[in-house]
């Protein structure tokens, strides 16, 4: 059976719920996060970006034809890794999804973000559709990075 190519946010949870929690607590530690996009030239563009996990789904609010907007509507490819904090200790470790996005339109469902996040309007609101969700950490022996992927188990590489 071929794996699924994409999955929202509360199929990945499903999944991996310990991962999942420690991926929201790295994206919930602080504001601001990296977003990377493609420009038109197929350049990468890296934009300071707030992201919400809400109602399944992972969201992200942007201004009316920002360049990263703009980007998403053309190529819905991104990547977006935590902030990871001050200084070198990566605490929690590095968090990395990559996907694509849908632009969502339905007032209803803009709706439910507005109450929920109170963005400034007008906004575009994108929605996750996840590809590939990696954490790197170091514990005292070793690397640790874990990968998931949409329709494969969770995959744990050591790096001495």
């Amino acid at each position: 059976m071929r794996p699924s190519t994409t999955a929202r946010w509360a199929d990945f949870v499903a999944a991996e719920p310990e991962l999942a929690a420690t991926v929201e607590a790295r994206f919930d530690a602080y504001t601001h996060h990296t977003l990377a996009t493609l420009r038109s030239d197929g350049s990468p563009r890296t934009s300071g970006m707030e992201v919400r996990f809400w109602d399944g789904e992972m969201w992200f609010g942007m201004m009316p034809d920002s360049a990263k907007a703009l980007d998403l509507r053309r190529d819905p490819r991104f990547a977006f890794q935590a902030n990871t904090g001050e200084g070198t200790a990566m605490g929690g470790g590095d968090v990395r999804i990559s996907g694509r996005t849908v632009e969502v339109e339905d007032p209803a469902a803009k709706g439910g973000y507005v109450k929920e996040v109170e963005p400034p309007e007008p906004f575009h609101l994108f929605r996750a559709e996840l590809t590939e969700v990696v954490r790197t950490r170091a514990d005292e022996q070793c690397l640790v990075i874990q990968i998931w992927r949409p329709g494969a188990p969770l995959r744990t590489v050591r790096r001495t």
